[in-house]
């Protein structure tokens, strides 16, 4: 079996109501995904983090290099890859654009040999995850607070026990928020804040003192993520825990973080982070440090399948009675495309998700979808 193709689909939707994060607008929602065809007639499909366009172009530039191949060399060609572009691709576009190769080699892999992709990895702990809805961003055209109180209530009345909101707009309107939401969702159900590294040290210490007593569950991406050194006073200076991780890429970056024990909570991005083959080894080495691992997912049902085949093999840490489970990002924005790609979509009831169990990631891409939403197929 040899490699004989590989395809970029770059997927877009222009926002009826745009939404902005710490940082950023969205306007539209941009994938990234990646089909890798062999000689034997079999396909497989991954998916890229990040900016779709550059992935696209980085994933064609990279595909000369493995066409021929026999795509059941999976580490050797992912060192390959990153040995060509390691000079100038030690992190971002370069480890994206890899992860989607990667993910697509390994879905490959499962349908060759007719089992999912977590059993490849060695087999599952577990065939459900618990679900947390992400959302809370800061909607155009709306009160914020009336806008994500009602989003997060939804969430809730649609049986997620679960959810994330986006902060890093400025400490004394977040604290409203974070405020507003636990008054309307209750004391029972999970609340996590994710700023989007909007804050500076000092701002960031003073929201997470000023929301301690709100039952935070963790809070994401403080400060900018290059500051690994930041990180541990964050830890130090407030009370809740620090979770990060989704734009550091490769082991590297990782064994980084750490090494100064810069965050609690470990959230590597399967299509961003190199894909499966490096998630797996970061999150041997994040079990190593006794540091928790919450995958962050942000894609379409390409990304949440291989999210959810790595949440499968996560091992219990600690092993115990009753050991408590890893928990899927479940990205609940506007994307009508995001689970229409797959001709059965991956959903949550009572908070619940299904780990796949069909050959490779478990997904059958519908081309039709496919076809109303490409702007660019390489």
């Amino acid at each position: 079996m040899k490699i004989e193709s590989v395809h970029t689909h770059v997927l877009k939707h222009t926002l009826d109501e745009p939404f902005d994060s710490a940082f950023s607008t969205f306007y539209e929602r941009w994938a990234c995904l990646v089909e890798i065809r062999t000689d034997t007639g079999l396909v497989g499909w991954g998916e890229c983090l990040g900016p779709a366009l550059p992935n696209a172009a980085i994933v064609e530039a990279m595909s000369g290099l493995i066409i021929g191949r026999d795509p059941l060399e999976i580490e050797p060609i992912w060192l390959h890859l990153y040995n060509q572009f390691r000079d100038q691709g030690q992190r971002g576009l370069a480890l994206t654009a890899q992860s989607g190769i990667d993910i697509a080699l390994w879905d490959l892999a499962g349908r060759h040999f007719g089992v999912p992709v977590h059993t490849l990895l060695g087999g599952a702990f577990r065939t459900e995850v618990p679900a947390y809805a992400t959302g809370g961003f800061r909607p155009h055209g709306h009160d914020r607070q009336t806008a994500v109180v009602e989003e997060v209530a939804g969430y809730v009345a649609a049986g997620f026990k679960a959810a994330k909101i986006k902060i890093g707009f400025g400490v004394d309107e977040d604290t409203a928020v974070i405020a507003a939401v636990r008054d309307a969702i209750g004391p029972d159900v999970m609340l996590m804040i994710d700023a989007n590294h909007g804050y500076d040290a000092i701002e960031a210490v003073a929201l997470g003192n000023r929301v301690a007593d709100l039952d935070i569950a963790w809070f994401e991406e403080p400060v900018t993520p290059e500051l690994i050194a930041v990180y541990p006073e964050i830890r130090a200076g407030q009370p809740i825990p620090v979770a990060g991780g989704e734009t550091w890429h490769g082991r590297a970056a990782f064994a980084d973080a750490l090494a100064v024990r810069a965050v609690d909570i470990l959230q590597p991005d399967v299509c961003g982070c190199g894909g499966i083959t490096e998630m797996r080894k970061i999150a041997a080495m994040a079990e190593t440090a006794g540091v928790r691992v919450v995958p962050h997912v942000w894609g379409t049902a390409v990304a949440v399948a291989a999210s959810l085949h790595m949440l499968a093999v996560l091992p219990p840490s600690p092993p115990r009675h009753a050991p408590r489970p890893p928990l899927l990002e479940f990205d609940q924005t506007d994307n009508p495309y995001r689970m229409a790609v797959a001709k059965k979509p991956i959903v949550q009831v009572d908070g619940i998700v299904q780990v796949p169990d069909g050959q490779g990631l478990g997904i059958e891409i519908d081309r039709d979808v496919l076809g109303q939403y490409v702007v660019d197929a390489g």
